[in-house]
Order: structure tokens, then sequence, then C-alpha cells
């Protein structure tokens, strides 16, 4: 059983550079694999591995200077999620592209996942999706406006074209784990909006937490590791990834006639040339061959 950590922590580090190579030969000395990513203004992340490992990985990272208070969820799987560990350095955590927000400075209100519901049904409250709208596409909170952005940089151009839709509203926004609306958050508070309201530990803290039968939650939830996507008490959800452009499809959307696995799928078969197609095959090739060497080994 594998054990996965999603975590982000916003804080000052002067110098994330110096913090990568203790950081990753931990992981790899514990058997951790996935993604973290260092920056300037802190951490962001999901890994996998042994329990112990996992462990030894979150206690280093709490260590680490202004990281004390480090939240993470986890869940399990049965196979491993990630093929590798990756620690990769930054300009942000997630990117915004607004170098004067500052999450560790301020943020919304944070609401638990048990007031949630009583929240974002009230009148006076308007419900903002804040993930790219592939995410958007297999699951969001009943009544939510989807800003239909294709990466998180275009939200504070969507908000300029469309804030006079919210005079008067509180507004409440959601994210997969949080760290979006961290930014979002600290961003409509700097551009004047009053009330301003997140779902703390995000969606998935919500489908951990809150009753199937009391939920508002509709569809499922996109991850960012082998299980594609996961429903209430965080079930691994039915949804597989299209390795031409890494969004999310149902199994019987590799029967129709666009899918060819690894290279291309209903969305985006007219997204790509006909070069790029060639390109996924030969990436495809070599994957296969790469995994017939290691069953040999």
């Amino acid at each position: 059983m594998y054990t996965i950590a999603a975590l982000y922590h916003f804080t000052r580090f002067a110098d994330p550079a110096a913090i990568k190579p203790a950081l990753l030969e931990l992981c790899l000395t514990h058997e951790v694999k996935g993604t973290l990513l260092l920056a300037g203004e802190g951490i962001n992340g999901t890994i996998a591995g042994p329990r112990a490992g996992i462990d030894a990985v979150i206690a280093h990272l709490r260590a680490l200077p202004g990281c004390d208070a480090l939240e993470w969820k986890e869940a399990t799987s049965e196979t491993p999620p990630f093929p590798r560990m990756k620690v990769r350095l930054k300009r942000e955590i997630v990117t915004m592209g607004q170098p004067d927000v500052d999450p560790a400075s301020k943020v919304g209100n944070y609401v638990a996942p048990a007031d949630w519901n009583a929240l974002i049904q009230s009148p006076d409250v308007a419900v903002i999706d804040t993930r790219n709208d592939y995410e958007v596409a297999i699951g969001t909170f009943d009544g939510a406006i989807d800003p239909q952005t294709k990466s998180f940089g275009e939200f504070p151009a969507w908000w300029e074209e469309n804030k006079h839709r919210f005079h008067n509203k509180k507004i409440a926004m959601f994210c997969t784990g949080g760290i979006r609306c961290e930014k979002s958050t600290n961003y409509l508070l700097g551009q004047g909006v009053e009330d301003v309201y997140h779902l703390k530990g995000g969606i998935l803290k919500y489908l951990e937490e809150v009753p199937q039968e009391d939920s508002t939650w509709e569809g499922d939830c996109f991850v960012f590791d082998a299980r594609v996507s996961v429903g209430h008490g965080l079930r691994e959800g039915p949804h597989v990834l299209c390795h031409g452009c890494r969004q999310p499809i149902l199994p019987q959307d590799m029967q129709r006639p666009e899918y060819e696995h690894g290279v291309s799928c209903h969305n985006c078969f007219d997204q790509t040339s006909d070069w790029d197609k060639d390109r996924f095959r030969e990436r495809q090739k070599q994957i296969k061959l790469a995994e017939a060497r290691a069953q040999e080994g």
C-alpha cells in the first residue's frame, strides 16, 4: 500500500536551490516518488511512498524555516502513483503571474468543509471554481461559476472582465487542494473585494469529510497523479488520462475513433498536428521498449 501526501505551504525561502539537494536525497533514500516544487514563495507538490518514507519527508519539510505549520492531505493507492522523484526549482509554486500577490501576508476567510454548503447556498454569495476548464468539466459544486480558463494565469484577466457581475456579492472560491485559492483570495483582496472566502483543504478535504448524502458536489475531482480522479471518500474515480493532451477521459471515450493510446483522444485529436502525433507514437514506442527491458531485467 502506498501513502499519497498532497501538500503546499507559503513561506519565504531565501535560497530555494539550497534546499533541493538534501530534500531530493531524502526522498530517494526512502523510496518516495512524485514531484515537489520549490520557489521563493514556498513549496508545493504531491508525493507517494511507504508510510515511513512519507513520515520522514514530512518531518524534514516541517523542519525547514517557516514550515512548522505545513499541512498535508493523505490518501492511499494499491499501485505506485508516480514513476520517479522530481524536485524542481520554479519562479512560483503555482503560476499566477502576479508579482504583488503574497498569500503569506493575507488570504480570504477559511471555511471548513462542514460549513461550506451553508455558505454557498446563501443568495448573497457567488461561488467561483478557480480550476482549469478540463478539471471543471468532470465535476464541480452545484451552481458554481466556471471561468473557463485554460491556466490559472488567466484568472486575473477573467476577473477584470467579469467583476461587474459580482457587485455587492460575497465571493467564495475553491480548488483541488486549496493552493490556488490562497493566491486568488489574496488577489481579490488586493482588488478591493472585502468579503472573500475559500474552502479550507479544497475539494479533496470536502470529499473526505462530508458524507455523500449531504454533499453538493457533482461528478469527480481531477487529481494530478495516477488515480486521475477521485470521488466521495476519496475513492478512485473512473477516469483515465489521455497522454496526448493530459486531460481526463472516461473508459468509453477510449472506444471513440479519435482515441489512440498515448497519442490522442476526442479532446485533442483536432488540436495536434500529424507531426505531433508521430512524435507521441515514438514516445509510446520508447516507453514500451523501456518496460520490456525492465521486465527482462
